[in-house]
């Protein structure tokens, strides 16, 4: 086992010093409690560890180092005595230990003694100061020193210490079950890591090695064993595509075992040969895979039958059933001979023709080692299962027999192996059940004929089954080729598709029945707004002329009535307008009064209910300047407050954030970088620098008020995404929770650099493709990109290496980077962009508003108007919040279709496709109301097109909450607001339109009750019926229409006319 990020990689070494006291804690503890029965009364305990190497092995020593250390010291020697921990090492070595070496008395109260030795020492004198150390503390008798007799020599180290220790006289005892009683209770991290581990060899077992099997057989390709193998070793290396592991913290336990063809072996040391895998009739291939995590193993195994005949279904049943009585028998209490006595009761009683083949144990513990000495699950060891060990549970048959006349069918093995974690009350977790082992699930069927159609319609009522709600197990062994014509890619898609289906309404209905609907987009309470008081006593109003004034600092219009002047405080204005006619101008001013959309700032209502209240006022001046003078007073005053209290209203919902921490040092950083979404404020931009300090970034310019703190803790996702075809190079966190940048308040936040600067050439003539100048700025172009994009990619490394100490491990942040290759145009809000999928999300980063999509979140994807023909299509993403809006993307390109099927099929998302847009509104409102009747009814199932298609009648009558708009729905992102959009409308655009349209509302008594007549003349009278109605429309239609007379010479119809 070579060692991990430790001496010779140059990397610096973070031991972790809480994990250390703790555990040497342990260590003494155990050794003075159990000196005589676990440790042979040992007075000093050595260790001493082989040079490195890249051999898969598995030693104590090693096992000790990773346990205290977290690292691998190669070529140490450690002696452990009451008080004192003594290391012999190199002087690399001891660098990394002096960290270590000032903190341990405080935190253990073990004074630790480092003796260095140099490169050309062989470190006799190092290690008898050491034994000199052993004798003096045994006080004249014979000191006993405890070794891991079973390690053999290697290294001129080790064999340096052999010479040294016979020396010295001392006596030596193995203390190997000593630390096989430490290992074997793992600690929370341990636990953390073994859990890791495993999703790791299940995630690939399940995503990677099934599906390629599957491959394989369905298009009968010649692989060998061995291929198989080098293959999925890749993949667990770098396992970023399956699971969020980062490649530098993964290893393999053991190369994957894949054995078929008669030829098996079911020991943990058995080896891929160079044979084709072998899947014709009643063949079955082993799969074995073993991950590490930080060093922590795992392993999962399965059996894959192909035209399995009885005998071989009755094997894997009763293997099946013993396997899980073997991991249920783990519970704190039970011996370890339990275990291995339940499983061989099953077999005993379901078929005893099998025990003679049966393994002779039901496993061993799982740790740092792959197999834990003294932890093996067999029928004598009577030790105590206690909560917190591990264990890789492993049973099979080995070399049973077929009655068939083919060496390479006629012998068979089946092995199964889960890692199984012991908790303090109930069954045991099994982190590695994510791959399935249930019959169904691992048997393959190509029969043909009769024996095809067979196993079609026992399929076909339990498919149908599960999507009422059924919990009856998937039936996989429906056949993956047909007479003429094999299984393609959609067809797999299909059958993975309904499977998600079935898991997507039991999670759906679990969710619902707990009550998980979700809390909605978020949304702050309603602002409401103090007693509006413009002056406090009368004698505050200033004494001016009668006419319309505008108190700015009182926020107030005062306005002639009756020879006095009357203040009207500023949030009490709804619109103000001015028109000129005849020399003369118009000054019309409507007020918020109840009844008119107040809301709750309408404080006055709730305080004086009978109160008689101004709708509106209208003056007439002869001075038309000082008439518009006074209305862009008043606009503008009510512009300033309203953006004053809807920031304030935004601010008060923020969440309080934590205080950055300004780091010692020199910090990470990126310098002349711009942020989005921008300041505000008036006056030029200016670009900033991003630094990392203890706890979050910092982004701040040369204006001292231009200044972004973002937590660590507060990072939900971060990207980084390098320009390839773009013209910026960007890094983006998107948060948990807001925080402002000026007046914006956001969830999202960007720094970028522009790669390409941008130029106009002001010569009028063409210049060639070969002209020297043009080739030398392209090549400067690229220098300039290359240059930026490595200064960016320097800076996530850092991060990557800061995020991954504690205490920033556990918040398992890391920059995910886009998938070009994956992406597809589409129109999220008004405009059309580049969407492309990350690891965890679906993201849309150049264009503003942007897009952060975090796969955790959907519920479901519907594709909507796919159909022949059609040139585009639109997704609608369903999230599993309900009280969330739907996201739509419009506009998809068809020529996307397939990619974007095969990339939600990869990631497990659930996809419905349907041939019309949907109104989301009123669905998600119907499943909100009565969730029961949702389930009920199929769950999701009402988006199934096939379905719906062959039961279109009914669907009429019973989905009437899930019917399609008849008219195309306008996108609901359009309608909404962005995160990061600003608080602050200086828009005097928009502020305009909004007060045309306010106007449009105030209309006078007396033209409401004209424009009621108007629409009793068009509509008709109530009593009318619908079909009168509407012939009267085309009656009105055609009437309204003269005819072209040179129609009536031609002889041709007139038109008909359309009606939008």
């Amino acid at each position: 086992m070579a060692e991990r990020n430790g001496d010779g990689k140059g990397g610096r070494v973070q031991i972790n010093l809480e994990l250390y006291g703790k555990r040497l804690k342990l260590l003494n503890n155990k050794w003075k409690e159990h000196k005589k029965e676990m440790w042979g009364g040992a007075d000093a305990i050595a260790v001493v560890t082989p040079p490195a190497s890249e051999d898969l092995r598995y030693l104590k020593s090693t096992a000790l180092h990773i346990w205290l250390l977290g690292y691998e010291f190669p070529e140490t020697v450690m002696v452990f005595m009451p008080g004192a921990l003594h290391f012999v090492c190199s002087s690399k070595k001891a660098a990394h230990l002096e960290e270590l070496q000032k903190s341990s008395k405080m935190l253990t109260g073990v004074d630790i003694h480092i003796h260095m030795k140099e490169r050309k020492q062989d470190g006799s004198v190092q290690m008898n100061s050491v034994l000199d150390a052993v004798k003096g503390f045994s006080k004249g008798k014979t000191p006993t020193v405890g070794v891991l007799s079973r390690e053999a020599t290697e290294g001129s180290v080790m064999e340096k210490w052999a010479e040294c220790l016979e020396a010295s006289g001392a006596a030596t005892v193995d203390v190997s079950g000593g630390f096989s009683e430490i290992f074997a209770v793992k600690d929370e991290e341990e636990i953390s890591n073994i859990k890791n581990a495993s999703h790791l060899s299940a995630a690939i077992l399940k995503s990677f090695v099934v599906p390629k099997l599957e491959v394989i057989i369905d298009e009968e390709k010649k692989v060998t064993h061995f291929e198989l193998m080098e293959q999925t070793e890749n993949v667990i290396t770098n396992p970023g595509k399956y699971v969020k592991l980062k490649a530098e913290d993964v290893d393999i336990c053991y190369p994957p075992v894949f054995q078929s063809g008669g030829v098996f072996d079911l020991k943990p040391s058995a080896v891929s040969n160079e044979e084709p895998l072998y899947y014709d009739t009643l063949g079955v291939i082993l799969c074995a895979i073993g991950a590490r995590f930080r060093s922590y193993c795992s392993n999962v195994a399965r059996s894959i039958m192909i035209d399995a005949d009885k005998t071989q279904e009755k094997a894997y049943k009763i293997l099946l059933k013993a396997h899980e009585a073997a991991i249920a028998a783990l519970r704190p209490g039970n011996a370890m001979s339990v275990a291995y006595k339940a499983a061989y009761a099953v077999v005993e009683s379901g078929g005893p023709e099998f025990l003679p083949y049966f393994t002779k144990n039901a496993g061993t513990g799982i740790g740092i080692e792959f197999r834990e000495s003294g932890l093996t699950l067999n029928a004598k060891n009577e030790r105590v299962i206690r909560p917190g060990m591990a264990f890789n549970v492993s049973l099979g048959f080995h070399n049973l027999t077929t009655e068939s006349s083919n060496p390479k069918s006629k012998t068979f093995s089946l092995l199964l192996a889960d890692t199984a974690i012991v908790v303090e009350k109930g069954p045991p977790e099994v982190p590695t059940l994510k791959c399935s082992k249930t019959y169904t699930d691992i048997a393959y069927s190509f029969k043909d004929d009769e024996e095809d159609e067979e196993v079609k319609v026992e399929a076909k009522p339990k498919v149908k089954s599960e999507s009422n709600g059924s919990n009856e197990p998937a039936v996989r062994m429906a056949t993956l080729r047909s007479d003429n014509q094999e299984m393609t890619k959609e067809e797999q898609r299909r059958q993975h598709q309904a499977e998600l289906a079935r898991q997507k309404n039991e999670e759906t209905a679990r969710r619902l029945a707990s009550g998980g609907l979700g809390s909605g987009d978020g949304q702050g309470p309603n602002k409401t707004t103090g007693d509006i008081i413009a002056y406090r006593n009368v004698d505050d109003i200033p004494a001016r002329e009668l006419k319309i004034h505008v108190d700015q600092k009182n926020e107030a219009v005062l306005l002639p009535v009756y020879g006095l002047l009357v203040p009207f405080h500023i949030a009490t204005v709804k619109s103000v307008s001015s028109q000129q006619d005849g020399g003369h101008s118009y000054i019309r001013i409507i007020f918020n009064v109840p009844g008119a959309g107040f809301g709750p700032n309408d404080v006055p209502t709730q305080k004086f209910p009978r109160s008689i209240y101004v709708k509106e006022v209208s003056f007439r001046s002869n001075d038309t300047r000082h008439s518009y003078q006074v209305v862009q007073l008043i606009k503008t005053l009510r512009r300033q407050v309203a953006q004053r209290e809807s920031e304030r209203a935004e601010r008060a919902t923020l969440v309080t954030q934590e205080r950055l921490q300004i780091g010692k040092g020199r910090p990470i950083r990126l310098s002349d970088l711009w942020i989005r979404p921008a300041f505000g404020g008036r006056g030029r931009k200016m670009s900033g620098t991003l630094e990392a300090h203890t706890n979050g970034f910092r982004y701040s310019t040369m204006r001292q008020e231009e200044k972004v703190d973002i937590m660590y803790r507060n990072i939900k996702h971060a990207f980084f995404q390098p320009a390839e075809k773009e013209m910026i190079t960007l890094v983006h966190f998107h948060l948990h929770n807001y925080i402002m940048v000026g007046t914006k308040k956001t969830k999202d936040v960007q720094f970028y650099v522009e790669v390409m600067e941008v130029v106009q050439t002001l010569g009028g003539s063409r210049r060639s493709m070969m002209d020297p100048d043009e080739i030398e700025e392209e090549q400067q172009e690229r220098d300039r990109r290359n240059k930026i994009n490595k200064e960016f990619e320097a800076f996530v490394k850092r991060m990557a290496e800061l995020w991954d100490q504690p205490p920033w491990r556990e918040l398992d942040l890391e920059f995910d980077i886009p998938f070009r290759e994956l992406g597809f145009h589409g129109v999220p809000n008004k405009s059309s962009a580049f969407i492309v999928p990350t690891v965890n999300c679906l993201v849309e980063l150049i264009e503003t508003p942007f897009l952060v999509v975090s796969l955790n979140d959907i519920e479901i994807v519907n594709l909507e108007r796919v159909g022949l023909g059609q040139k585009a299509f639109d997704m609608a993403i369903v999230f599993k919040d309900f009280k969330r809006e739907v996201l739509r993307i419009d506009a998809i390109p068809s020529t996307s279709l397939d990619g974007i099927k095969e990339w939600l099929n990869s990631m497990n998302i659930k996809y419905y496709e349907s041939r019309m847009n949907l109104n989301w509104r009123p669905i998600l409102k119907t499943i909100l109301e009565d969730p029961d009747k949702f389930i009920e009814d199929g769950g999701w199932e009402f988006l199934n097109m096939e379905a719906s298609d062959s039961e279109s009648d009914k669907s009429e009558e019973s989905d009437e909450g899930y019917e399609p708009s008849d008219v195309e729905v306008v996108s609901e992102s359009e309608d909404d607001d962005s995160d990061d959009e600003s608080v602050v409308e200086s828009d005097d655009d928009e502020a305009e339109e909004e007060e045309d349209s306010e106007e449009e509302e105030g209309l006078t008594w007396d033209q409401l009750e004209e424009a009621a007549k108007r629409d009793d003349k068009m509509k008709g009278d109530e009593e009318d019926s619908e079909d009168e109605r509407h012939r009267n429309r085309k009656k009105a239609a055609g009437k309204g229409r003269m005819p072209d007379p040179r129609d009536a010479k031609r002889g041709q119809p007139n038109k008909r006319p359309k009606v939008r």
